[in-house]
């Protein structure tokens, strides 16, 4: 699959994630199989580029891959001169973020707010891809709620526009992620236009994945929420979707062994202060993606240094191997 001069070495890509598709995280899914992974989104606002936080979130996942910004925000100015900061600090592809559901992003007439808005998003999409000399791609959902489903209307804007590819997870902002996506609308768009479309939206197993793009002939796949505790899930979704590719599949030690370095990896790249809060999340997303029932979450929350964490963490990996083994 390409994507304006970048062959891809796969169809399968990370969702960009507020919170969670940080440097570390890009990391390990790319080293997993991802073909193509995102940031965070960044503000167009020029009052946060300057911020640690903003800084982190342009950090590449690593010097071999494709680094992927995502902007966010509503005036085409704005947008634009965010699209080129971001190229000038090393950014190889902009992706447009017109999906977010969130109210404080709608709010601001920014993320899916704009899709009521189809004259506006043409003027954002011109200006950002006037402005950079990297590829343009955007994402969006089917529309603002059931009765304006525009997303055929948005994919043609935004061909014309010179957008690369487009992303479209099945479902409304008014479906926020309630439901179950749906993927008719992301296989009406497909056989409208004429630029690669990625499809989005409950996509959790290679099963699933192999019959959404067979169904809608999209021409690849974008994984969210189901790569949360789970960055293997892209070794498996390719080598399922690629013959040629053979799934080496981890067992709980090998896992544990992930597991461990990219907490160490957040303490590092965020400093301990930080990193060890950070860190939380993700051992609770493992843990429930290893559907391992304890009680290690909670004691895990009250640890409030790094180091322990890695110790309390290296303990009860060896309990578990244990356990597993006189099983």
């Amino acid at each position: 699959m390409r994507i304006g001069s970048y062959q891809l070495r796969n169809s399968v890509f990370l969702a960009p994630m507020a919170g969670i598709t940080d440097q570390p995280f890009r990391q390990l899914c790319s080293e997993f199989g991802a073909g193509l992974t995102f940031s965070e989104m960044m503000s167009s606002n020029p009052q946060v580029w300057q911020t640690e936080k903003s800084k982190l979130r342009l950090t590449r996942a690593n010097d071999t891959e494709i680094n992927a910004v995502q902007i966010v925000g509503s005036d085409p100015n704005e947008m634009a001169m965010a699209a080129q900061i971001n190229v000038q600090n090393g950014a190889d592809l902009i992706d447009i973020n017109m999906g977010c559901p969130a109210k404080k992003v709608n709010r601001k007439l920014a993320g899916s707010a704009l899709l009521q808005y189809p004259e506006l998003v043409e003027k954002i999409l011109h200006a950002v891809v006037k402005a950079v000399d990297v590829p343009v791609t955007l994402k969006i959902r089917t529309g603002w709620n059931k009765e304006n489903q525009n997303c055929v209307k948005i994919a043609k804007i935004a061909e014309h526009a010179g957008i690369s590819a487009l992303t479209i997870h099945g479902r409304t902002r008014a479906c926020l992620f309630n439901g179950q996506a749906e993927y008719e609308n992301i296989k009406a768009v497909k056989s409208q236009v004429s630029i690669p479309v990625i499809a989005n939206g409950d996509i959790q197993t290679a099963e699933q994945a192999l019959a959404v793009l067979d169904y809608t002939q999209a021409d690849g796949v974008m994984i969210g929420r189901a790569a949360l505790g789970n960055p293997w899930i892209f070794q498996e979704m390719v080598a399922r979707l690629t013959p040629i590719e053979v799934a080496q599949k981890l067992d709980l030690e090998q896992k544990f062994a992930v597991i461990f370095r990219h907490i160490r990896h957040l303490h590092q790249f965020y400093g301990e202060t930080k990193g060890y809060r950070i860190a939380r999340k993700h051992v609770a997303w493992y843990l429930n993606g290893l559907f391992l029932k304890t009680d290690f979450k909670q004691s895990f929350n009250a640890i409030e240094n790094a180091t322990q964490q890695l110790n309390a963490l290296e303990d009860f990996f060896k309990l578990q191997i244990l356990e597993n083994k006189r099983c």
